[in-house]
């Protein structure tokens, strides 16, 4: 049966078609086009009976569609059965562009149709490896596990594109159902192509700086800000699907990772808008964990020193390492569950993953209907389909997110669509926006938390006319309450010279107590309406307990003289001069690191003062490249915080390119306590 009745291919959930119909007097002067916009949105749908076979013979009059508990006419009916038996000889269609890096966003409506009995009995495998996580040992075992599948399960039906992901996405082969050239593709990977850094050790982690205030950046290439965060891994898969969006079929993605570890600097927006896409262009995310079945030991694995204090004794060193492994794969978990995927973890047998790709897609029904809501509100619309005969399971997505437009609109709609995208589920992606905060004790329940944010200036329109930013931004904390907010409207000058290299940058500062809060900002661009948003979680310890009181460690690469404008508890700000936060924590050679932290009620003893040494000591790998003099300090610059203050000036032309951890070490001498905590740094 025909998708539709206009004779139009269907594409993913919820993507509007543009039909275009031409008057018969074409000939005779302008051509009069009339379009119409049909929401049509299509579902695959698996039936299994109680044994969990497939059900077969089933059609259209058998199932009932319901959106938002609404019923829906199903438009279009097709069975998709993968055969066993070989397919016709001849290539199949190009579909990807292999050996060149992919752009963050490609456009789907740009791809190259491609017609249904080209693709009709195949099965679409796409092996994702992200270079990016991986160690070494772990590739090698990803590839060996993909080449066991060419030989030993891959049908005669199946279609593979092999991709990777490190800084971009690459395609490295088009879909292909050659064994051997599939294979010959895996080979070429080495141990070499894995570029994950080592993760610092379990026990501690608890004290690194995950949260380092943002601030201004050298350039604005978008890849400084993911260098430090998943951002650029969750662009890749949303590339993906959109270069597959066109595609009718189901697509499977086995995505090997290991694992998507929560930085602190990770944009919410970008997860949501991700498993979205996939959603849209029907494309199931099956990610499978390289890392494999690893073992937890008090002390740590033999990869790390020995633990100090009793970590290993209480069970807290256990519980880190659980944490810490169950964080990294938690974000698996959300794409595997949000797109219809399936996520392998804590196994060393990956052949069960290409069995269950094989399995789902098997058969499966595709079922079509022209959704009767067509308000483009971006919210979450459930669908529930159901099978008319008792005793059959139906397995489908939960739904999808609508699109939302931008149209002309008054002061009045342009403010209540900032509010709509700060409190949308899947906000706009458009316009690249990036955030950092920081904290610093005010007193003992109030600490002042500096929020930095941050949009690359290559990414605005040029325009002859002063441009202007509307940012809006809600602090909630964790019961969903809003505890803090800012608004504002910046200017862009029309003569900012090379602006397209530079980045636009907004401050604000909250007074905030301890715990966790949300943070959200949505920037808009006024010029054509473009937005971008970015989500964000803060964490603000309660310093009561801490055997060392120790803030956030600021990292800037630039100061400016204050404005009379700024906050005059910002920790930030002295003597007339600021200190311009770094959120990419990317440094040019050429420039100079400023490091700023606080250290708050020092122990005394008896009629004596406090004693306070520091220092900060680089890191490349394993091996200390670099450490500043030791610093005493025996008096409190802030005698009303009760702090000393620390900043450190530091070349970084002393360092040769490279990703650095700088640790900053902190001994009360007088209690007999330390502290260490860290950040990470790349200097180019």
């Amino acid at each position: 049966m025909r998708r539709s009745t206009l004779g139009s291919r269907l594409l993913a959930l919820g993507l509007a078609l543009s039909l275009t119909t031409a008057s018969p007097r074409a000939q005779q002067g302008s051509k009069p086009v009339f379009r119409t916009d049909v929401n049509l949105v299509v579902v695959d749908v698996v039936v299994r009976d109680r044994n969990g076979a497939v059900v077969r013979g089933l059609t259209a009059a058998d199932f009932e569609v319901r959106e938002d508990d609404k019923a829906q006419q199903v438009t279009s009916f097709d069975v998709e059965e993968i055969a066993t038996t070989p397919q016709p000889a001849g290539p199949p269609p190009e579909l990807l562009k292999p050996g060149t890096p992919v752009p963050s966003t490609v456009s789907s409506a740009a791809a190259t149709p491609v017609r249904r009995e080209d693709l009709s009995g195949r099965r679409l495998i796409v092996l994702l490896f992200d270079l990016s996580s991986m160690q070494p040992e772990e590739l090698e075992r990803a590839t060996r596990a993909a080449a066991d599948y060419v030989d030993h399960q891959m049908s005669d039906a199946d279609l593979v594109a092999i991709t990777t992901i490190d800084t971009t996405l690459k395609v490295v082969s088009d879909f292909s159902g050659d064994r051997e050239q599939v294979k010959t593709t895996l080979a070429e990977f080495t141990a070499v192509d894995a570029t994950a850094f080592d993760a610092p050790a379990a026990e501690t982690a608890a004290t690194d700086e995950v949260t380092a205030a943002g601030g201004d950046a050298v350039t604005a290439d978008t890849a400084e800000y993911d260098l430090f965060n998943n951002d650029a891994r969750l662009r890749g898969l949303r590339t993906l699907a959109d270069m597959l969006g066109s595609i009718e079929q189901k697509k499977s993605v086995l995505y090997f990772s290991g694992g998507m570890t929560r930085s602190g600097t990770d944009n919410q927006v970008e997860l949501r808008a991700t498993t979205s896409s996939a959603v849209r262009a029907n494309m199931s995310i099956y990610p499978v964990d390289t890392r494999g079945l690893q073992a937890i030991v008090p002390g740590g694995d033999a990869s790390r020193p020995s633990a100090r204090g009793v970590s290993a004794f209480s069970g807290r060193g256990v519980n880190q390492q659980f944490d810490r492994l169950f964080a990294s794969q938690e974000t698996l978990q959300t794409l595997a569950s949000d797109t219809g995927g399936r996520a392998f973890t804590d196994t060393n047998d990956f052949g069960e993953a290409f069995t269950q790709v094989q399995r789902d897609t098997s058969l499966y029904y595709l079922l079509g209907y022209n959704s009767t809501n067509a308000s483009k509100d971006g919210r979450f619309r459930r669908i529930t389909v159901r099978v008319k005969n008792p005793g059959l399971r139906v397995e489908h997505r939960a739904g999808y997110y609508a699109e939302r437009d931008f149209a002309h609109t008054n002061r009045q709609d342009r403010e209540r669509q900032l509010q709509e995208q700060l409190a949308a589920p899947v906000s706009a992606t458009d316009l690249p926006v990036v955030m950092s905060a920081g904290w610093f004790r005010l007193g003992p329940d109030r600490y002042y938390v500096p929020l930095s944010v941050a949009v690359p200036g290559g990414a605005l329109r040029e325009s002859p006319q002063r441009d202007t930013l509307d940012v809006l931004g809600i602090v909630r904390d964790e019961q969903g309450r809003p505890v803090g907010r800012f608004r504002e409207t910046l200017d862009i000058a029309a003569d900012a010279s090379g602006l397209a290299s530079r980045q636009l940058l907004y401050q604000a500062g909250l007074t905030l107590p301890p715990g966790r809060f949300v943070v959200k900002v949505v920037v808009r661009e006024n010029a054509n309406g473009t937005m971008g948003s970015f989500e964000s979680g803060v964490f603000v310890p309660d310093l009561r307990q801490a055997p060392v009181k120790v803030s956030s460690v600021t990292l800037s690469t630039q100061i400016r003289p204050a404005t009379g404008q700024k906050r005059t508890d910002n920790p930030l700000v002295r003597e007339g001069v600021e200190l311009l936060p770094s959120l990419t924590h990317v440094v040019d050679r050429d420039q100079k690191m400023y490091f700023y932290y606080e250290v708050y009620e020092p122990q005394a003893p008896p009629g004596g003062s406090a004693l306070l040494k520091t220092s900060l000591a680089f890191y490349r790998g394993a091996v200390k490249v670099f450490e500043t003099p030791l610093v005493e300090r025996s008096d409190l610059d802030a005698a009303d915080r009760r702090a000393a203050l620390f900043q450190f000036e530091v070349p970084a032309d002393a360092f040769r390119p490279g990703l650095y951890t700088c640790q900053v070490n902190i001994i009360d001498d007088v209690a007999g306590r330390f502290a260490f905590p860290r950040l990470a740094l790349y200097v180019r």
